[in-house]
């Protein structure tokens, strides 16, 4: 959720009773970040976490450096990273008490979280919007095999966005689920409304992979760039071909100005499940009335 998930909108998740977590690459700069840091304990004073995103390019080493001295700094609860392995910020956060939740998209890169001691993991299938890796191998697969495979807490991504999300979820052996996609669709939100209008009534079949040739795969909403993007990387495309219609600024004017066939813009499966706009706090009491009734009802059935 890069530019979207801001500090109030962080903290709106966190006061509802869910982990709001920040997104650090939606900030210009380290001083950005901090404030941002600082407006979301000023709106809540539950946990929140910060997400960090590292690109496997060497040259980025100084921001990530920088962000997570910043998060160490300000004592956030929680960061979650994604990417490449985060082993080397580890001894910095744990000396600050920070927890560490590493998002991965195979149960071998689970394994390795764990190994190099992040404190939870969260494993995302390919139904999931943004980048759901390399293998296309789907929640219901992954996370009951992560769940056998791993010691620490597991959180199940791609595909939930209701009670019944979360309660196969916690079947599967996970202790909790990610959502990005369906907090998209809330009144808080900060996409435009556009976007929110096509996402009541879309389908699953609405969203695509794309970069799959740059080994960045990426589910994002059917649209024309998507499909251009498609078009050129069967061309053969390299990274500077593709990065005009990529590059996540574009994805961001589209998100906010409402031109939905502009830029790529991350999308998961999930869409075709969501049919109102709920605010956040409507949204999470809903998914756990409706957990709660399932379970309840649940040796009904058996």
């Amino acid at each position: 959720m890069q530019w979207l998930s801001t500090a109030e909108f962080s903290a709106a998740v966190s006061n509802a009773g869910g982990l709001g977590i920040m997104t650090a690459l939606s900030c210009a700069s380290g001083d950005e970040l901090r404030s941002e840091i600082r407006k979301c304990k000023s709106l809540t004073d539950k946990p929140f976490g910060v997400n960090v995103s590292m690109l496997p390019v060497v040259t980025f080493t100084e921001i990530y450096d920088e962000y997570f001295t910043i998060v160490a700094d300000e004592r956030v609860k929680v960061v979650e990273t994604s990417g490449r392995n985060p082993e080397q910020y580890l001894p910095i956060l744990k000396k600050a008490g920070v927890k560490v939740i590493h998002k991965v998209p195979a149960v071998r890169f689970a394994k390795k979280a764990e190994a190099v001691g992040a404190d939870a993991v969260t494993i995302v299938g390919v139904e999931c919007g943004g980048h759901p890796g390399m293998d296309e191998v789907t929640s219901l697969i992954l996370v009951p095999k992560a769940a056998e495979s791993l010691k620490v807490p597991l959180i199940a991504g791609g595909g939930f966005c209701d009670g019944k999300g979360l309660v196969a979820a916690l079947a599967l052996g996970a202790e909790a689920i990610l959502m990005g996609t369906r907090f998209m669709a809330t009144q808080e939100c900060a996409i435009h409304k556009n976007f929110k209008d096509w996402m009541v009534k879309a389908e699953e079949t609405d969203t695509m992979l794309v970069e799959r040739s740059i080994k960045n795969a990426a589910r994002v909403r059917r649209n024309k760039a998507a499909e251009e993007v498609l078009e050129l990387e069967k061309g053969g495309a390299g990274i500077n071909e593709l990065f005009p219609l990529i590059a996540g600024k574009v994805g961001r004017e589209a998100y906010l100005s409402g031109e939905l066939e502009k830029g790529v813009i991350a999308c998961g499966q999930t869409v075709g499940r969501i049919r109102n706009i709920l605010t956040i706090k409507e949204l999470i009491q809903e998914i756990m009335s409706e957990a709660e009734g399932i379970i309840k009802n649940l040796p009904k059935k058996l």
